[in-house]
């Protein structure tokens, strides 16, 4: 990995860094999920700042080229997190469907109350 690279790369981590913490502060990341973000930064940073690591890496994978193992590492990640907001819509979906029919039996009930007292 060339310095230049490396350089952009922190660079480029430090904005990621900075986006996640921004969001953290305006809430609009919940800290659960942001802890996922914040694993995947800094891992991220270790095999940029110290490319020994992402060579032990490469060597163990059978990967010729250290840049093909920092992408295969990033997509690693990505598909980690796709799991992981995979999983989190299913259950926010489950979770909706439960309290829209909860919502409709509430109101059911509250007709037929009316119903009741208007007679």
């Amino acid at each position: 990995m060339t310095g230049t690279l490396r350089v952009i790369l922190i660079v480029a981590l430090l904005f990621y860094f900075i986006i996640v913490f921004f969001l953290l502060k305006k809430r609009r990341l919940a800290l659960k999920y942001s802890l996922l973000w914040l694993f995947m930064g800094i891992t991220m940073t270790m095999l940029v700042v110290f490319p020994r690591l992402l060579e032990i890496f490469c060597r163990l994978f059978g990967i010729a080229d250290t840049m093909n193992g920092l992408f295969t590492f990033a997509i690693g990640f990505i598909l980690m997190l796709l799991m992981a907001l995979t999983s989190i819509v299913s259950k926010q979906s489950d979770r909706i469907k439960e309290l829209v029919q909860e919502s409709a039996l509430m109101e059911k009930r509250v007709r037929d109350l009316e119903k009741e007292i208007q007679k």
